[in-house]
């Protein structure tokens, strides 16, 4: 069993992987703003700490993995600044405290649709998301460049939290790596929030991505 860190640990995502991984016998520790929200169990650590603290990275210390599923809020005015400031700070204590093995919870708009073309730049792309979407597709070109931290980055399917929003849990997922997953159909995938956090507690298990994206969607 492994000491995993969890960033954003209330949030829609961060939620979901704290109880798989909890479930799954792992000791976690949840940073979130409020730790109230943070699901109750044994195996569950809550921890209210700001990233962009400069003793974050002693919190980081002696953990196997940590999953940074951080989000600043989409209501936040200052999202995009946020998003950098504290993901330069939490790359940062990752690198400091020589955390083996990093997995980055990203967007899916850094997907290629087609050669040269990320869903992030085609034309019905939501105005209001390109922002947020834009910083995480930064944040990945960023990332391509490092090997001083062993990082992974995860795009969800493209309609993940897409109205509606699904719970449903069917322990299943297929992988892919650049490229938007589509239905047979031809329309993009989604994935339910358990079946992508169990898709996630695989990768922390197995660690599988070094230093890669991949993408997964419901089968």
């Amino acid at each position: 069993m492994k000491k995993i860190a969890v960033i954003g640990a209330t949030g829609l995502v961060g939620n979901a992987v704290v109880a798989e991984l909890a479930e799954r016998g792992h000791s976690v520790i949840a940073f979130a703003r409020n730790v109230d929200k943070v699901i109750k169990h044994d195996n569950v650590q809550a921890m209210a700490f700001d990233v962009n603290n400069a003793d974050f990275a002693k919190q980081l210390v002696g953990v196997d993995v940590v999953v940074s599923a951080y989000n600043p809020g989409w209501t936040n005015p200052n999202y995009v600044a946020d998003f950098k400031q504290s993901y330069a700070s939490i790359l940062t204590a990752i690198k400091t405290a020589q955390v083996p093995y990093a997995l980055i919870v990203g967007g899916a708009g850094s997907l290629y649709v087609a050669p040269n073309l990320q869903l992030v730049d085609t034309p019905d792309f939501p105005a209001d998301v390109y922002p947020g979407a834009n910083a995480a597709r930064e944040l990945l070109t960023e990332l391509k460049e490092r090997n001083d931290i062993n990082w992974a980055f995860i795009s969800p399917a493209a309609m993940f939290a897409v109205n509606p929003v699904y719970f449903d849990k069917t322990g299943k997922y297929r992988l892919g790596t650049d490229d938007v997953l589509m239905n047979t159909d031809g329309t993009p995938a989604d994935i339910s929030v358990p079946d992508l956090a169990i898709a996630i507690a695989d990768d922390v298990e197995n660690q599988a991505h070094l230093h890669k994206r991949f993408t997964v969607a419901s089968l």
